[in-house]
């Protein structure tokens, strides 16, 4: 299994930014996939969710309405569309995948997912 980050980058507030995680090793539609965020000093957070098997989607209350994430089954990829992007979504962004199922209180937790990208740096600043 393989997870390789590209996107990512300096913004202004209020722009937008798309984010590419390429996949290789296992099926997308066997397999969540998520994306996480972590800001300096702080804890990794979960900011949205797609499931595998189900095509169901899950957001932190904090990008709700301004991230999307999508896949391409064809070209085994998940993208993370950051629109609206704010200061404080400063941050390294990680894609992770997990084998299904996961609970649905867990989805933006960590600790199901076994496998991360390499991570890629998203700052949002005048």
């Amino acid at each position: 299994v393989q997870l390789v980050q590209s996107g990512g980058g300096l913004v202004q507030p209020g722009e937008s930014l798309q984010l590419s995680c390429a996949t290789s090793g296992f099926t997308l539609d066997h397999y969540a996939v998520a994306w996480f965020r972590q800001a300096p000093g702080g804890e990794r957070e979960g900011v949205a969710h797609l499931s595998g098997s189900l095509g169901t989607t899950s957001y932190a209350d904090s990008v709700k309405g301004r991230f999307t994430i999508s896949r391409d089954n064809t070209h085994n990829t998940v993208y993370l569309r950051m629109d609206s992007l704010k200061p404080e979504d400063t941050a390294v962004y990680y894609c992770a995948t997990g084998q299904e199922p996961i609970a649905d209180v867990l989805v933006l937790w960590p600790q199901p997912y076994d496998h991360w990208g390499q991570g890629t740096q998203v700052t949002v600043s005048s």
